[in-house]
């Protein structure tokens, strides 16, 4: 199953699965390759770039919160070049599409980033990731800056802030694909300092306000929309299909539970298998696609041939 999750264009996206990891949360690749299936993904959004490095942020990072977590890492990372030159082989050999996801620090920054993306053959697209309360005019110029600069799609992640605004200022400027939306911003108290920390809110009270803006946006927009915010099962990223969304992309469900992305990305790309009639509980578990089928029948065929008491007699 093919699936087009950016506007009709030159270079359109198309997945096997609507369902992707969100900016900033499985790095550039490498951190999870252990834990999840990569191939099963219908994309890989890599952390946040910059044109140029920047250093992490100093002091709390993570604050636990009543239902999620307030998160401010000031998003370090080496600058674009520095990562290009050490992930594309790494990405090239990806068996989905890999988008950069662009920080967007300013018009001209932008501009250079798209058009070292489009240069890269390891890279299938450009996310754009629009600052908290950015003017809707520098937000026009930063998209236009990225379309006009690459062959590649550009996907536009808007901020929970000004999001139907941004969202239709985005589709205007020529987005391939808008991603609603970046987490909300918030504040709370470190328990360890004492200090207040502002950052971005993870969680799954976040799926309920962003749900909304996409119903709201759904039918409005030329470029398709993309979900993202509180998923944490099957029926979460179904939500957002239903609402009207193209595809998803999955936050913090894959720091705790890394399996369930790759399960997620499964069933909404159809490769979960439907449970056999009578089956019973130590042949099936809930998200089996046919690869674990086989692989459990494998490992019950071994153990009985290890074990002929196991067999009937004839």
């Amino acid at each position: 199953m093919s699936i087009q999750i950016t506007r009709a264009g030159k270079n359109p996206l198309q997945v096997d699965s609507p369902v992707m990891p969100a900016a900033g949360t499985m790095g550039f690749g490498d951190a999870y390759s252990g834990l999840v299936k990569f191939e099963k993904l219908g994309a890989f959004v890599t952390n946040p770039v910059t044109y140029t490095p920047w250093n992490p942020a100093s002091g709390a990072r993570v604050v636990p919160l009543d239902s999620g977590m307030l998160i401010h890492t000031g998003l370090p990372n080496p600058g674009i070049s520095k990562v290009m030159s050490k992930y594309r082989d790494l990405w090239d050999n990806f068996a989905m599409p890999v988008i950069v996801h662009v920080v967007g620090t300013s018009p001209e920054h932008v501009r250079k980033c798209a058009s070292r993306i489009d240069a890269e053959h390891a890279v299938d697209a450009l996310e754009l990731g629009l600052n908290d309360d950015i003017p809707w005019a520098e937000a026009e110029q930063m998209v236009r800056g990225a379309v006009g600069n690459t062959d590649k799609p550009v996907l536009v992640r808007v901020p929970f802030t000004d999001a139907l605004a941004l969202a239709e200022t985005a589709d205007h400027a020529g987005a391939g694909a808008v991603v609603v939306c970046a987490p909300p911003r918030g504040s709370a108290r470190d328990p360890h300092s004492g200090r207040m920390v502002t950052g971005r809110i993870y969680g799954p009270m976040v799926k309920a306000m962003v749900l909304r803006l996409v119903e709201q946006l759904a039918g409005k927009l030329e470029a398709p929309i993309i979900g993202s915010g509180g998923i944490h099962s099957e029926q979460d990223a179904r939500d957002y299909i239903d609402a009207g969304a193209r595809a998803v992309q999955v936050d913090t469900l894959t720091w705790i539970q890394p399996f369930m992305l790759e399960r997620i990305a499964r069933d909404l790309g159809g490769l979960v298998l439907t449970r056999p009639a009578g089956a019973l509980a130590d042949e099936w578990f809930p998200g089996m696609g046919e690869t674990a089928k086989k692989a459990r029948d494998a490992a019950k065929n071994k153990d009985a041939g290890q074990n002929p008491a196991s067999k009937k007699s004839g």
